[in-house]
């Protein structure tokens, strides 16, 4: 008697996606409410805080990290050195992901680097708590990310085999769960700390980003059954285990190579957003909303977040109708869109700004549009380029390829710092019409080296 095989249970799905998505979007949700809420009181910890009236001095390695900086800048008030300090934790942050990456392609898998990268963030969290432990925080927070980080991002597109078209919808998926974390954290961790009053206690918001960390953490355990093998783990499986990168691998990382430095200067603009865009909303701004409402300081800062939700709908129904009528563009020149929407988002700034240059404080409402702007900006290229360095890299350096991608993050926040230590050095409008400047010329430069990088990486994706 023939009898026919067991039906096979369908797939758990997450909106469609395999249900592993669901439990990365919920960690990295929390990741990131872990790391936006420290954020978002980072500058003004310290310039409001920790570097005023006799603090500095009770801060462990105060004095030599303000002459190392003093050394190559020389003389620094406290706004410069917050901003450079802001500038480079955020980039070191995202320069230890090449560290995480490389570790876990060889040694310990995406798995476990997770885990550990969550476990040192939320411990780097309870430290700065601690005002003397400032820098020992922030250095154990740097480590956190780089494990962290890269390897989350891999562990989506392992979730799908080569050829799935759902891992473009998957990556903005995965970035609205980073954008939700980012939404709530201020406004979590601001009134935690009770910045919008005459006695904050910073050290509440640290504690309520490290505990975000811990739910974490938690959802990354509970599901971990769902979550997609190592790639390393797969890879010492196949035939091409020890198999040399072949010469279109070697042009694709090239390329991607060159998408990530031109990337830096995106960063660099889109990341004013920690420094001067914070000390223009506490110092510069009417925070009357209104109908006799107000915002608080901190809540600028959820703006970009909220206009994720609102406009990534909007944004992939263009995609779509472009993709139906084969005119959707490239990876690399959504790219170049979004700088060219960062530079006008700066441009409507200098309006404000030459307010502000005349004394006055004009409404938080063109700090809205701006951020209403620069999100469709960012929109066009930070989820892009995620799926794009998953799509595009070989399976051997998956994770140290995406790290590569968080290089053009580490390089931009730099730029940031450097870039933020000009707010009150110039008028506010040419601080503004400076940063639109390099979004324009970045815009320009990938437009053009659009035509040299795509075929390559057309071609890589297409063999993956």
């Amino acid at each position: 008697m023939i009898t026919n095989p067991p039906a096979r249970s369908p797939e758990a799905t997450f909106l469609g996606h395999p249900v592993g998505l669901s439990v990365l979007f919920g960690t990295e949700l929390w990741e990131r409410f872990c790391y936006y809420g420290m954020r978002a009181l980072l500058t003004l910890y310290m310039v409001k805080f920790l570097f005023v009236d006799g603090r500095p001095e009770h801060v462990l390695g105060y004095a030599a990290v303000k002459s190392a900086f003093e050394y190559f800048s020389g003389p620094l008030d406290r706004e410069q050195l917050a901003s450079l300090l802001y500038g480079s934790y955020t980039a070191i942050a995202y320069l230890a992901c090449l560290l995480g990456g490389f570790v876990a392609d060889n040694f310990l898998g995406q798995r476990r680097a997770v885990l550990l990268g969550g476990v040192t963030m939320a411990v780097g969290e309870f430290l700065l708590a601690q005002p003397a432990l400032f820098f020992v925080g922030l250095l154990v927070l740097v480590f956190g990310n780089g494990f962290f980080k890269p390897n989350i991002s891999t562990q989506v597109g392992g979730l799908y085999k080569p050829g799935d078209t759902r891992i473009d919808s998957a990556y903005s998926i995965f970035y609205v769960g980073i954008n939700l974390g980012a939404l709530i954290a201020p406004l979590v961790t601001g009134r935690a700390a009770g910045i919008d009053g005459n006695d904050p206690h910073y050290s509440w918001g640290f504690v309520a980003a490290g505990i975000g960390m811990l739910f974490a953490l938690a959802i990354n355990l509970a599901g971990r059954h769902t979550l997609p093998p190592d790639v390393r783990g797969r890879r010492l499986q196949s035939a091409e285990a020890h198999a040399p990168l072949t010469a279109l691998d070697k042009r694709a990382v090239v390329a991607l190579c060159v998408v990530a430095l031109l990337n830096v200067f995106f960063w660099g603009c889109y990341e004013q957003q920690g420094i001067p865009i914070a000390l223009m909303a506490a110092d510069n701004s009417n925070l009357s909303a209104p109908f006799g409402t107000h915002i608080g300081i901190a809540d600028v800062q959820s703006f970009n977040p909220f206009f994720i939700f609102a406009l990534t709908p909007i944004i992939i129904a263009i995609w779509r109708w472009q993709a139906k009528r084969g005119a959707e563009p490239s990876p690399v020149l959504k790219m170049a869109v979004g700088c060219a929407f960062t530079t006008a988002a700066f441009a409507l700034l200098i309006i404000p700004g030459f307010a502000i240059d005349a004394g006055g404080k004009p409404t938080w409402l063109w700090l809205l549009g701006a951020m209403a702007v620069l999100t469709v900006g960012e929109l066009y290229l930070s989820p892009v380029g995620l799926s794009l360095f998953s799509k595009a890299a070989p399976a051997k350096l998956a994770s140290l390829m995406m790290a590569v991608n968080f290089l053009s993050n580490a390089g931009g926040n730099y730029l940031a710092g450097y870039l933020g230590t000009f707010w009150d050095k110039m008028p506010k409008s040419h601080f503004f019409m400076m940063i639109a400047a390099i979004a324009g010329a970045t815009a320009v430069a990938i437009f053009l080296l659009s035509f040299v990088l795509r075929p390559v990486l057309k071609a890589r994706m297409e063999q993956a």
